[in-house]
C-alpha cells in the first residue's frame, strides 16, 4: 500500500476520533451549562410540545432567518438542504456490503450541488459586502465557508467535468475505511483535493462555528417554555448546587452527633 493512501487511511481515523471525543465534550459541556434565567424569544411556546415544534421549525425551515433577513436565509437554508441532499448521496460509497436499493436512486441527488455551492457563495458574499458582517468575521468564518467550496467545486468537477477517477477505487477505499479492509485510494490530484479539506473540517468540527448544528437544541432562548409566572425555574446546575448544600449540612449534623 502506497504511503499516501495510509496517511489518508490514518488521517480519516485521527479526524473521526477527534470529532467524536470533542463533539462528547461539548455537548456535556452544554448539558451542564447553568441556565438560572427564563429567556425564551417572546412570542415563546406555553407547552414543551410547543418548544418541540418551535425547534422542529428552526431545525428544517430556520424560521427565525427567514424572519430577520430573506436573503440570508434563501443562501443558508439552500446550503443545508443540499448538504442533507449530498449526504445521502455519497452514503452508497462508504455502505458495506451489498448496497440498499434505496440508495440505488440517489444518482440524481448529485445535482445539489448546484444549490450548495449557490448558498455558499451567497453566505461568503454575505460576510464580505456587508459592513456589520463583516466587523464581526473572524478569520475562521472565511476558513470553513472556503473549505466547503473547495469541496463542492471539486466534487462537481469530478461530477460534471472530464475529471473523472476510477470509481472502482473510491468504492473499495471508502468501503474498506468502514470495514477495516483497506485498499488504495485513487491518486488523482482533484479527489484528494476533495477528501483531505473533508477529513480536516471533521476533525475542527468541534472547535468550530459549526457546533451551532446540535448547539441550537441546548439555546435558552429557543428550548424553554414560557411559564415564568406558573413555575418555578430551577437550572440543572442550581438543582445540584441545592443537593450538595443538603448533603453537607447532613455531614456536618452528623459529625456533631
Amino acid at each position: 500500500m502506497s504511503l499516501i493512501s495510509i496517511f489518508f487511511i490514518l488521517f480519516f481515523y485521527f479526524s473521526v476520533l477527534v470529532f467524536i471525543t470533542g463533539l462528547s465534550y461539548k455537548v456535556v459541556q452544554y448539558w451542564n451549562t447553568p441556565v438560572p434565567l427564563k429567556i425564551p424569544i417572546a412570542p415563546a411556546p406555553l407547552t414543551k410540545s410547543g418548544v418541540f415544534l418551535r425547534l422542529t421549525k428552526e431545525v428544517f425551515l430556520f424560521e427565525t432567518l427567514f424572519k430577520s433577513s430573506k436573503w440570508t436565509w434563501l443562501f443558508g437554508w439552500s446550503f443545508h438542504l443540499a448538504l442533507v441532499l449530498l449526504f445521502f448521496r455519497h452514503l452508497v460509497y462508504f455502505w458495506p456490503g451489498e448496497t440498499p436499493s434505496i440508495l440505488l436512486y440517489t444518482e440524481p441527488l448529485k445535482y445539489a450541488a448546484y444549490p450548495l455551492i449557490f448558498g455558499l457563495i451567497g453566505l461568503l458574499g454575505r460576510r464580505i459586502f456587508v459592513d456589520r458582517v463583516r466587523y464581526i468575521s473572524a478569520p475562521s468564518d472565511y476558513l470553513m465557508l472556503l473549505l466547503i467550496i473547495l469541496i463542492g467545486a471539486s466534487g462537481m468537477l469530478m461530477t460534471f467535468a472530464n475529471y473523472y477517477v476510477d470509481l472502482g477505487l473510491v468504492y473499495n477505499f471508502a468501503e474498506g475505511l468502514i470495514t477495516f479492509n483497506w485498499s488504495e485510494l485513487p491518486k488523482e490530484v482533484i479527489f484528494l483535493a476533495h477528501i483531505f479539506p473533508v477529513f480536516f473540517l471533521i476533525a475542527i468540527f468541534p472547535i468550530s462555528k459549526l457546533l451551532h448544528g446540535p448547539g441550537i437544541f441546548f439555546a435558552p432562548t429557543l428550548n424553554q417554555v414560557d411559564d415564568a409566572r406558573k413555575k418555578r425555574h430551577t437550572s440543572n446546575w442550581a438543582m445540584q448546587k441545592e443537593k450538595n448544600t443538603k448533603i453537607d449540612l447532613e455531614h456536618n449534623q452528623d459529625k456533631g452527633n
